[in-house]
């Protein structure tokens, strides 16, 4: 480490710095993404194999309209199973039965994701220019490979999150 100078230092500290908070950036969005979709749905229990939730009562909610090429499914309870429960008030104040919205990941309700995941992606490029900005002032052999190695990992990063973030935005159907 003889020829490393305090600015490399700084440098590479504050790009770490960056990709940290990126990274917790991730781990807030994907926390919240998970407790706001938990919150529309629960006490209920998803059956994949029929196609079907359950309420907590045992009722079950079947599906009443599909839209794929929104990737949107909803499905509702019969209103008289409804009507006539005990926990009505806590669940639903509908007179035609509880619903359930569920939507592909292209729902507006990943909006935010997408933001966050916009945020980082930010967040990491400006780290990656600041050191390939300093790749060209380093003087050391060391001082460039480390550069290089750092980079290219937050290149790798950028590169999946960008990935991950062309799945989650809307496909516009032609008209």
């Amino acid at each position: 480490m003889d020829g490393t100078s305090l600015e490399l230092v700084l440098m590479l500290g504050y790009a770490i710095s960056l990709a940290l908070i990126a990274l917790l950036l991730e781990l807030a969005a994907r926390h919240t993404h998970r407790r706001s979709l938990g919150a529309s749905t629960a006490g209920f229990t998803y059956h994949p194999d029929r196609d079907i939730w359950s309420c907590p009562r045992d009722q079950h909610l079947f599906p009443i309209f599909s839209d794929s090429a929104k990737g949107v499914v909803i499905y509702r309870a019969p209103a008289a199973a409804c009507n006539s429960c005990r926990s009505k008030a806590a669940c639903t104040d509908s007179d035609h039965g509880r619903e359930i919205r569920k939507k592909d990941f292209n729902g507006l309700e990943y909006g935010m994701m997408r933001f966050h995941r916009v945020m980082s992606i930010t967040l990491l490029v400006l780290a990656s220019l600041m050191l390939f900005v300093e790749l060209f002032r380093a003087g050391s052999l060391f001082a460039r490979i480390t550069l290089i190695v750092v980079l290219m990992l937050f290149c790798l990063i950028v590169q999946r999150l960008c990935t991950n973030l062309a799945q989650w935005t809307p496909r516009r159907t032609p008209l």
